[in-house]
């Protein structure tokens, strides 16, 4: 059976510098895309709160959330996952890299909060600690046609999911190529990780794909290919 994809939500920045904006004017979500492979009902960053994105799973596909089987996250940011409670039967998996840095970072984080005594704080770090260590490092294939695309610089693991289609190849992208703005000038977002590696990243995604789905928008043609 040959993968096949549907966008559940268009995600949007809330505030989107190459429109001339310097605050926020809309809320900040991620797109939600829902790939399909043989068995596996993967959904790529569940961004919308549980009781929005429950909706739009019924408008946009036939499937149950207990149908789900995988939930991808292009990184670890909280505004990929706030949908993750939809799906608690689904294996929930993020890039090794993606989680062997925050699981570093957290533990850091932790020891610092345990020092000076702040209980609040080591308690919301230990549920981000908890949430990370249910997510399952990828493998490099995760169905058939469904291949880890690796886009660090956004976030140090930030890393994308390549479908290979009969007839095209398709990128789901994460925050690597955010809008189609930022497509058209060959830009990234200027709050990277590490902008370079971003940079570089960017590059790769528009060398591999004829179509991309951007972490921010819709699909759209790569406009670096020729048809």
């Amino acid at each position: 059976m040959p993968v096949s994809f549907r966008i559940l939500s268009i995600g949007a920045l809330g505030t989107h510098p190459l429109w001339d904006e310097r605050s926020p004017q809309r809320p900040d979500h991620a797109t939600t895309t829902l790939v399909v492979s043989g068995d596996a009902r993967i959904v790529v960053d569940p961004s919308l709160p549980p009781q929005f994105l429950e909706p739009r799973l019924k408008e946009r596909t036939s499937l149950r959330p207990e149908e789900v089987t995988h939930v991808f996250l292009t990184s670890f940011h909280p505004m990929r996952r706030r949908g993750l409670s939809l799906f608690p039967h689904a294996k929930v998996l993020l890039d090794a890299r993606e989680r062997a840095a925050l699981e570093t970072s957290l533990r850091a984080k932790l020891a610092e909060a345990d020092e000076i005594g702040d209980a609040d704080l080591s308690a919301t770090i230990r549920d981000e600690l908890a949430l990370l260590l249910r997510c399952e490092a990828a493998p490099d294939r995760i169905a058939e046609g469904v291949d880890l695309f690796p886009l660090p610089g956004d976030t140090p693991g930030t890393c994308g999911l390549l479908l290979a289609m009969p007839a095209q190849t398709v990128l789901v992208c994460g925050d690597s190529v955010a809008t189609v703005e930022h497509l058209e000038r060959g830009m990234v977002l200027p709050q990277a990780h590490d902008v370079e590696q971003a940079r570089g990243s960017f590059m790769e995604a528009v060398e591999i794909a004829d179509l991309l789905i951007p972490g921010r928008d819709n699909l759209v043609i790569n406009p670096m290919r020729r048809y």
